[in-house]
């Protein structure tokens, strides 16, 4: 079977995702263009170089609709011959997007792939695509479904997190993500983003809050805690699933969970073949993906089966990965999956996560596996998996290994 490597990783500063948002006037096509553009430049890619462009977003509607990966080729520098194919699997849009790739050219589907994502959540919200799973009460009703909120909630209910612990891994995310910036150990992957006369929109994650403290966050309702309760009830729903537990403890608020943001980023996967025939040196190996599905109610637990299957797939053990970025969706997800494997807190999104930074949903996938092979690098480290929590009750991955 032919090895899939990276080769580049790109992305944008994060902006906020609301009309006073840096990046609030540009679309998801102009984003993902000025994506592809910096792949492009960066790796002197000329003509048909690519065999295709697998773009992720998870609200697929209005400017977000119509195939958006073949819009923002036509929209970029790349030949027009490069075509385009938009996925969805929610959160785990972009890391699909990069998994598929190097799947098609592990099976000799092509030399060489751009994956990735984009989420404009400023302009396209969260949820204006509808959702059968929530909406269809021939589903909803019988797979006992309740809103990610409820979920992240009933996670740290299930396995014995407190808000205080929630808090405290959200104030350490700000941190982490602050000295990061300082110590400009994203400059090689953070793309500039400009408006049409080429004047920079925003350099910079533009979500993060760091002078967030414990004080600060204890003056924060539960964000859940109303719908759970009151209207329209979901924490009966929850617990007519989990029967054992007496009742839903809400810890979850603003500051403990992903910042809503627009984002795009874009990867350069490719054999030894293409990097041979275009000049390029791979920077890390992809050494297996996963995906599985999970319980719908709870949700958010994907991240830990979806690990043990990549791990026994790739003939591994925990303790052979380096370094873990695990998407901070609610701070639940990540204190359960560091519970589960007993991984300690300095291996796990050692720079800031989606709490501080944002959760562009399509994107993010592709951003923190960005992200995990610059700090692979950074710190000479070898082995990294990237996972996600998934709407709906499913889970990806990806193990990296720097070459």
């Amino acid at each position: 079977m032919t090895e899939a490597y990276i080769y580049d990783a790109v992305r944008s500063p994060r902006g906020k995702g609301r009309r006073d948002g840096a990046l609030h006037e540009v679309t998801s096509v102009r984003l993902s263009a000025q994506m592809l553009n910096a792949i492009k430049a960066r790796n002197g890619l000329e003509g048909h170089a690519v065999e295709d462009v697998i773009w992720g977003n998870a609200t697929q509607v209005m400017e977000q609709g119509g195939c958006l990966a073949r819009t923002a080729v036509l929209a970029s520098e790349l030949d027009e011959r490069i075509p385009g194919l938009s996925i969805n699997r929610f959160c785990a849009s972009g890391l699909e997007a990069v998994n598929l790739a190097a799947n098609q050219v592990r099976g000799g589907a092509g030399e060489g792939y751009i994956a990735g994502g984009v989420e404009m959540m400023g302009r396209v919200a969260m949820g204006s695509d509808g959702a059968a799973v929530a909406v269809d009460p021939s589903v909803a009703m019988e797979r006992y479904f309740v809103p990610q909120g409820i979920s992240a909630d009933l996670i740290a209910t299930e396995y014995g997190f407190t808000r205080d612990q929630a808090d405290a891994l959200a104030v350490e995310s700000q941190r982490r993500a602050k000295a990061a910036w300082d110590d400009g150990r994203f400059a090689r992957t953070v793309v500039p983003v400009t408006d049409q006369n080429g004047l920079i929109l925003l350099d910079r994650d533009e979500h993060m809050r760091p002078e967030t403290d414990m004080q600060s966050l204890g003056a924060l309702n539960a964000s859940f805690q109303q719908m759970g309760e009151v209207m329209p009830g979901f924490d009966k729903v929850a617990i007519m699933k989990y029967p054992h537990l007496e009742r839903i403890d809400h810890i979850h608020h603003a500051g403990n969970s992903s910042g809503i943001v627009d984002g795009s980023a874009a990867i350069l996967v490719g054999s030894k073949k293409f990097g041979k025939k275009h000049g390029l040196t791979p920077r890390a190996r992809i050494r297996a993906t996963a995906k599985i599905g999970t319980d719908p109610t709870i949700m958010l637990t994907g991240p830990v089966p979806v690990t043990e299957r990549i791990l026994e797939g790739a003939g591994m053990r925990i303790g052979d990965i380096d370094l873990f970025e695990v998407n901070e969706a609610f701070a639940a997800v990540v204190l359960r999956f560091m519970q589960a494997f007993g991984v300690a807190e300095d291996r796990v999104n050692v720079n800031g996560g989606a709490i501080a930074m944002g959760h562009p949903l399509g994107a993010t996938g592709a951003i923190i596996l960005g992200t995990l092979l610059d700090e692979l690098e950074r710190s000479d480290k070898e082995v990294g998996l990237a996972t996600l929590c998934v709407a709906s009750g499913m889970g990806a991955a990806t193990i990296i290994e720097r070459v």
